[in-house]
């Protein structure tokens, strides 16, 4: 089938939707999932078929190893639905999703997807050390005041608004005294809820600047191509201006706020059709119903979600086409 008349935004998704179990039914059921897996796994230091599929050492939470994972468990199965004639007139992902959206816009393959990853991991892990850091998650509370509050708890530390995920959903990050504080502030002024991140770092604060200098060192070895589509990157919400760079806006992501919640109104007013999820997980598409409540989204993870997308996306041509 080919989403021919359809215009599809591919929306990837990004760390903590990791499970053990990820992909094993895709490298089963595609050859094209398994030939990207089978690449990227010589591509890596660890064992990534057996950490995504059973995870036996307990590794799969841990950054450096989640990232490499995700990225090619999401090329693979971006290989397999373009094998079906499902392909991508936007792109975006959350955070390490925004390489992936990247590969699908053809600026690099799969196999530079995932050792970008890889050696970003690395980075934010080692960013990461020594710091007694948090991330939470803040529930109804609007953009200026959590901004206020941060700004008053930063005496206590670096925090900032780390991810604009959807209305009624900001995370916050940085130094954990100040990071609590920001929190307590937050609920008094009217916050429903307040949830800790099981997250091994500060990650899109400040204080991962130091993995920024690292990636951008890394990011000049590597050659980019241009991409074929729109991509809409994490740091602003947007398109990139003509000619600005992809490398100094993946530096700059590592290390500031994802503003998830413009990157999806912007992709629901770009005369898209339908938007999709690539997992694993459902996050995003919980984000796109609360953003843009009613805009079409079908999330995808497993070979079922697969099979499953083909009639969906035949439901929305034909209900188009009548």
């Amino acid at each position: 089938m080919g989403g021919g008349s359809v215009k599809l935004g591919f929306l990837y998704a990004g760390q903590g939707s990791q499970h053990p179990g990820m992909g094993a039914d895709l490298y089963e059921a595609y050859p094209a999932f398994r030939s990207v897996l089978d690449e990227a796994a010589g591509e890596v230091d660890f064992d990534l078929r057996e950490t995504c599929f059973k995870d036996p050492d307990g590794i799969l939470n841990q950054t450096r190893y989640t990232q490499p994972c995700m990225a090619a468990f999401a090329a693979g199965l971006t290989a397999v639905l373009a094998e079906k004639g499902v392909v991508p007139s936007a792109a975006a992902g959350l955070s390490l999703g925004e390489y992936a959206a990247l590969h699908a816009a053809g600026v690099f393959d799969a196999k530079t997807a995932v050792q970008l990853v890889a050696f970003r991991g690395k980075a934010m892990e080692e960013a990461a050390a020594g710091h007694d850091s948090a991330m939470t998650a803040v529930l109804n509370l609007d953009r200026e005041p959590l901004q206020a509050v941060c700004q008053e708890a930063s005496a206590l530390g670096t925090v900032v608004i780390a991810n604009y995920n959807c209305p009624g959903q900001l995370v916050i990050g940085g130094d954990r005294a100040a990071v609590e504080r920001a929190a307590a502030l937050a609920k008094e002024r009217g916050a429903k809820r307040c949830l800790p991140l099981r997250v091994s770092g500060p990650f899109h604060t400040p204080l991962m600047a130091p993995a920024g200098a690292a990636l951008e060192s890394y990011l000049r070895t590597v050659p980019f191509e241009e991409p074929r589509i729109p991509v809409v990157f994490n740091c602003l919400g947007d398109v990139r201006e003509e000619g600005a760079s992809i490398r100094s806006l993946l530096v700059r992501q590592v290390q500031s706020s994802v503003y998830m919640e413009d990157s999806i109104r912007k992709m629901a007013a770009m005369g898209l059709d339908a938007l999709v999820e690539i997992g694993p997980g459902k996050a995003l598409t919980g984000f796109v119903k609360k953003t843009v409540p009613g805009f079409p989204v079908c999330p995808v993870e497993t070979a079922a979600d697969v099979e499953d997308l083909e009639d969906t996306l035949k439901q929305l041509t034909e209900g188009r086409a009548s």
